[in-house]
């Protein structure tokens, strides 16, 4: 199992905070660097940059949403980290939630299953240099798209239902989850996604997996303190699903939080459920929670 490390950087600190991130990340030895897209900077535009200055580390976005971006501007935009990267980006995208598309962009959330198969089929094609002829019912696309230096980028959803984890192994690579506990991921997320692989002939079943990680010895405050951190997933329909397949009351009930053994045990036994990728959400409070945490989460590297 490949471990990661998930940037915080990207809402709350600068471009130069987000490369010290990446490259400390590196610099541990962690295999990928995962910026988030939310209402800070733009991932991907910060990754082209990151890509300049960090030179080896994998660079993921978790996740760009996909309404706002026509998927041939989305591809263009990839084809061009990955260019700038030198073929490091993992182009994670998502739909966000009806609440952000329909109350705060002023778009319809109607169909998003389909939306995003047909995002897919129009995005996919022209990441590999195709150009597109497409008549779908939301896109009606004919065009190509040409960024020298640029190749397809790995390409993970952030599907969680059924029917979305249908639609990533029919068209992309894996899924990257988040407020997915490790019993919804044994149960639910890892069967449905290579079973609908399988059926597609396709090898679509890479697994990255998010979930907070605290190292501490005060577990009762860094349980009340998930609890409030991460509060609004709990609240959020798409995660709510999650928490209620894994019976988990909100998202501090799936938090890793624990001695450092304890917390590397937890991680360590995620790869045997199917997950082949750890994104570690750090949120120690302290110094030594922070320190200890990163600790922990470096001592799963090989």
């Amino acid at each position: 199992m490949r471990i990661g490390i998930f940037g915080g950087a990207a809402n709350d600190g600068t471009i130069d905070a987000m490369v010290a991130e990446a490259r400390s990340a590196e610099a541990d030895g962690f295999a990928s660097y995962w910026a988030p897209q939310i209402f800070g900077h733009d991932a991907l535009t910060a990754l082209a940059v990151i890509g300049r200055e960090v030179p080896r580390i994998e660079l993921g976005t978790s996740v760009v949403p996909t309404y706002p971006r026509h998927p041939m501007m989305m591809a263009q935009q990839a084809l061009t980290v990955n260019a700038a990267s030198n073929g490091r980006l993992c182009l994670g995208i998502g739909l966000s939630h009806k609440i952000v598309v329909e109350s705060m962009w002023g778009m319809s959330y109607d169909k998003p299953v389909r939306h995003m198969r047909e995002y897919l089929e129009v995005m996919m094609p022209l990441l590999e240099g195709k150009p597109v002829s497409y008549a779908g019912e939301e896109f009606r696309v004919n065009g190509g798209v040409s960024v020298p230096g640029g190749s397809r980028p790995s390409v993970v959803i952030a599907a969680l239902g059924e029917q979305m984890l249908k639609v990533t192994a029919a068209l992309a690579d894996g899924t990257l989850t988040w407020c997915t506990g490790p019993q919804t991921l044994q149960t639910h997320t890892v069967p449905t996604l290579k079973a609908a692989a399988e059926k597609a002939g396709r090898d679509a079943t890479r697994v990255i997996a998010a979930l907070p990680v605290c190292v501490t010895k005060d577990r009762a405050a860094a349980l009340e303190r998930a609890a409030k951190v991460f509060v609004v997933y709990g609240q959020l329909p798409s995660y709510r699903a999650m928490l209620d397949k894994e019976g988990a009351a909100g998202p501090a009930d799936i938090a890793i939080i624990g001695s450092e053994a304890e917390v590397a045990e937890r991680i360590a036994s995620l790869a045997d459920i199917g997950v082949t990728d750890f994104a570690a959400v750090e949120f120690g409070a302290t110094a030594d929670e922070i320190n200890d945490t990163r600790n922990a989460v470096k001592s799963l590297l090989k």
